[in-house]
């Protein structure tokens, strides 16, 4: 049995009990109702599809219209559609500074008296979507963490274990490369990988974790403090396993190179889980980012990814809402983890998982210490943000235009334009 994240990692109390918002006679019976839903995940159209049919069974006046909007150009649309005032009725929201400042820009309903279930769930969920004197905004959905796929076939082909620590894992690398293997599905063209998943995935464990996120974040620590440029060093050290032609590989060029089976590993989201099963992967295994040395604690990117929240300007504020509180049942929950395999949801309960790698995944956090990415929160509400410059820097890093001393004083000198702490 599945207990739920927090439970695990949190270490919170939570009580089980759903309030149920009472809605106009309107809308429990009547008049057809057709929600528009955005979100940054075109990959998800025929899974939310399944789960949405299930609220439209039950809710046979409601129809959802998922309409995802490609990842790299979401924010971007989602905002000036917003400002145009033609924006979606229901809308994912990324955690922390990015939904708050479609929040701080006059667009979200406010739900901590709409969604009574809110209470219910865990404060550091409900803080990713919440401002500072405690206005909830969106409904949290799910959790991703990071670490590192491969076939099992390859591994078992050279006798490999699934390394623990990080001269293990170099050591499965350099076997890899010798036998002229394709190490690593890894590519460069786009930024947000780099950072997102490898630098706030497997460098955490070299910069302290959650720890040291809240010292910078505080501005006790600094980017260019040791920690941090160590695990820029550390991520260098990969550089040698990325296939030929790196630098021009993107995303989904990425994902297609490990999911056909033309690349031993790959440093990827849990998220993805849901398309390597699609693309038939048999043979599918996962490790945990690997420690800088045996017996360290893991310290393990466990992300507050997405949450739901409603458009303040929607003409049918009533059913956006009835769906909203269906979003913060155990019902929804369950469908929305073993239909999107590798999300996890943060509403209260125990759940099964139906995926062995989904299950493997969530068993990891129990002995480990829990963060989220580098520089999510606080330090990329302005521009120039935190997550940008990461991106920046991470790619400078693997174009040989940065050394990992160069890249954390790229992002740290970024932040000290316009970061409070980083600017006495």
């Amino acid at each position: 049995m599945f207990k739920k994240l927090f439970c695990l990692v949190v270490a919170l109390v939570f009580v089980s009990s759903i309030s149920v918002c009472v809605f106009s006679q309107e809308i429990a019976g009547g008049k057809p109702v057709t929600l528009v839903f955005t979100s940054w995940r075109t990959e998800d159209i025929e899974r939310m599809n399944r789960i949405n049919a299930v609220f439209t069974k039950e809710n046979p006046n409601i129809t959802i219209n998922f309409q995802p909007i490609k990842d790299t150009e979401y924010d971007a649309q989602l905002t000036s559609s917003l400002e145009a005032g033609v924006g979606s009725d229901i809308i994912f929201l990324r955690s922390y500074d990015p939904g708050e400042l479609i929040y701080n820009g006059g667009y979200l309903y406010e739900l901590n008296d709409a969604i009574p279930a809110l209470a219910n769930f865990p404060g550091a969920a409900i803080n990713a979507w919440a401002t500072d004197d405690g206005v909830i905004y969106g409904v949290p959905v799910g959790g991703v963490t990071h670490g590192v796929f491969y076939l099992k076939s390859i591994f078992d082909k050279y006798g490999l274990k699934e390394p623990a620590t990080w001269a293990e894992f170099l050591d499965v690398c350099q076997t890899l490369k010798d036998n002229g293997e394709t190490v690593f599905a890894q590519g460069t063209k786009e930024g947000w990988p780099l950072y997102e998943v490898m630098y706030s995935g497997l460098g955490a464990n070299f910069y302290g974790g959650e720890a040291s996120r809240l010292k910078l974040m505080a501005g006790e620590m600094k980017m260019t403090d040791e920690p941090f440029v160590k695990a820029f060093a550390a991520m260098k050290q990969l550089q040698p396993f990325f296939p030929k032609g790196y630098e021009a590989i993107d995303y989904a060029s990425m994902q297609q190179l490990f999911g056909t089976g033309r690349a031993a590993m790959y440093i990827g989201g849990s998220w993805e889980i849901g398309l390597f099963r699609d693309l038939e992967i048999t043979d599918l295994g996962w490790f945990a980012p690997p420690v800088e040395n045996a017996g360290d604690t893991l310290q393990y990117c466990f992300h507050v990814d997405c949450g739901l929240g409603i458009n303040k300007d929607s003409k049918n504020i009533e059913a956006a809402l009835k769906y909203a509180e269906w979003v913060s049942t155990p019902e929804f929950a369950e469908l929305f983890m073993n239909e999107l395999p590798g999300f996890f949801s943060y509403t209260p309960g125990d759940y099964s998982l139906g995926d062995p790698v989904a299950k493997e995944i969530i068993d990891a956090a129990a002995n480990a210490d829990i963060t989220v990415r580098t520089v999510w929160e606080k330090l990329s509400s302005q521009e120039p943000s935190g997550n940008t410059l990461m991106w920046d820097a991470m790619v400078g890093l693997y174009t040989d235009k940065y050394t990992p001393e160069q890249a954390a004083a790229y992002v740290q000198h970024g932040l000290s334009t316009w970061y409070p702490p980083f600017m006495k």
